[in-house]
């Protein structure tokens, strides 16, 4: 089994002078020295075969005592010295000041094939950014995080990715509710890898205690390593990485309006640098199609995070990281240029996705506008988002609007009540797309082709989550194996896992766990 450590990070910034492993706040460092905790009994559950092979390792390496042992902070390559990251960040539109890697630890950084691995466990302790919580992970968490991430990048979407889930042997005292009622659970450690868990806040938190020289290490760091085709010199190189992560903001959030995932924590914390999506807590996917749906329990009330404004807030935190990089470029109007950029590519490029969701042509206007007054049309009537652009594919340009109307059908939750009015709008939007497609010179096999690619058949619903985290916690991991393996191949009709092809069961509809989430872990 080999290894290829690299410490960019540590070797770039500064180290906290102090090594006590105590709750406070750490200036003038960009992470402080850590060593995970050692749990009582770690058991490999699930590992991802296709990403370690990435690493470079196999199966059997992955089963090995060693790995096992690395994975969950039992033992410490010896030539690593694991870190906790410091950086602030806004929630929920408030600065919160130094929040950092509270149960977060970065084990090292592995090179192989020319990629960097940088392998971050979750959950395996305390760190001096941890506020006096344990920075320990359940495996409730651990589950969705785990299948999740792999979900988001078999979609094609950029993502941290999951290595491992283990679990500890130990439990975890933990209020699910946030109601005053907690409860021991099974504890676990997810391996997370990514080129780097930079985020947004690893900026501001510099800036905001006017920490420019660490701002600038930082920023000079992130370029050199993430970014090396930037050439340009000082200001000009801040302002052009500015632009870029701006750019690759902007399409991660157009890949999960596109495939209807909600992050449901959009912190600037939770912001990677990198433009990948990072920090899976209370997300979920949009089932019955609503714009104002929202999957954490603690944005019910404001609904900041739901799905129809997640661009918005994108745009609110590039706002908060110009800021920061502001001591570094000193032109607000090249800055307000860029975040403006953010704002008309949006506008254009949001209905082009959603017309080729269709199979139509993202330079009509006529196509946009149809896909757009679709969206308007899903939110009236509760219709399942995945089923119907998996299903509108079928359909055919010698088809008419009863035909269309007969394939759409499994999609909507309330067929059997949906009144006259409700139906004629239907049916009058379907003669309208079947005038777009008979005019497409595309045939319909070479649309449905290219739909398919777009609009996902399978994504991981909350209540599938669910259903592996309770069999996993009488340790049956067979739907997690089942729903792993299915998850690897969303755009393919993999008719043997048929049955996950259907609208979120009655039961899930309002159930905890299924139809929010809170940020317990």
């Amino acid at each position: 089994m080999q290894f290829n450590l690299h410490n960019s990070f540590t070797s770039a910034l500064p180290a906290d002078s102090i090594q006590e492993n105590k709750s406070r706040q750490v200036e003038g460092a960009g992470y402080s020295y850590v060593i995970p905790r050692k749990p009582s009994s770690p058991k490999m559950l699930h590992f991802a075969d296709e990403l370690a092979a990435d690493c470079g390792w196999t199966s059997e390496d992955m089963q090995s005592e060693w790995i096992l042992h690395l994975l969950s902070g039992s033992e410490i390559h010896p030539e690593s010295q694991p870190y906790a990251m410091c950086y602030g960040g806004h929630q929920f539109g408030h600065w919160a000041g130094q929040l950092g890697d509270g149960r977060a630890i970065n084990l090292f950084e592995h090179i192989h094939n020319g990629h960097r691995f940088s392998f971050q466990l979750k959950g395996a302790g305390p760190t001096p950014y941890s506020r006096n919580a344990d920075g320990l992970a359940v495996l409730r968490s651990s589950i969705r995080e785990y299948l999740c991430s792999e979900a988001i990048h078999y979609l094609s979407i950029p993502t941290t990715r999951a290595l491992s889930i283990i679990t500890t042997g130990d439990e975890v005292l933990r209020d699910v509710l946030y109601d005053g009622h907690p409860a021991m659970e099974k504890g676990a450690i997810i391996c997370r890898l990514a080129p780097s868990f930079i985020r947004f806040g690893n900026f501001e938190i510099f800036a905001s205690r006017k920490d420019i020289k660490n701002l600038k290490l930082l920023t000079d760091y992130t370029i050199q390593y993430f970014y090396p085709h930037i050439t340009s010199n000082e200001a000009t190189k801040y302002l052009d990485f500015f632009k870029e992560v701006s750019q690759r903001t902007l399409d991660l959030i157009l890949d999960w309006q596109r495939v209807g995932f909600v992050h449901g924590v959009m912190n600037t914390d939770n912001m990677s640098i990198l433009g990948l999506s990072i920090d899976y807590g209370p997300y979920g996917w949009v089932e019955d199609y609503d714009p104002n749906w929202t999957p954490n329990t603690t944005d019910a009330q404001g609904k900041r995070y739901r799905y129809g404004n997640q661009a918005n807030v994108a745009l609110w935190n590039l706002v908060q990281l110009a800021n920061a990089l502001y001591p570094l470029i000193e032109n607000v109007p090249a800055l307000e240029e860029v975040l403006e950029n953010f704002h008309t590519t949006w506008e254009m490029r949001y209905p082009a996705m959603l017309a080729n969701k269709l199979g139509l042509n993202a330079i009509e206007t006529d196509h946009k506008n149809l896909a757009l007054e679709l969206t308007n049309l899903l939110a009236e009537e509760e219709t399942d988002m995945t089923i119907f652009y998996r299903l509108i594919a079928h359909a055919e340009k010698t088809m008419i609007n009863t035909d269309v109307f007969q394939i759409i059908s499994p999609a909507f939750y309330n067929l059997e009540v949906m009144t006259d009015e409700i139906k004629l709008k239907w049916q009058n939007w379907i003669d309208r797309y079947l005038i777009c497609i008979k005019g497409d010179t595309k045939s319909d096999l070479e649309r449905k082709t290219e739909m398919n690619k777009l609009n996902p058949k399978y994504v991981l619903r909350n209540y599938m989550a669910h259903l592996a985290i309770d069999a996993a916690e009488k340790e049956d991991y067979r739907v997690l194996n089942e729903l792993y393996n299915l998850l690897k191949k969303p755009y393919d009709e993999q008719p043997e896992y048929e049955k996950w092809f259907v609208k979120r069961p009655e039961w899930a509809r309002t159930k905890i766990g299924c139809s929010m989430l809170s940020c317990s872990s």
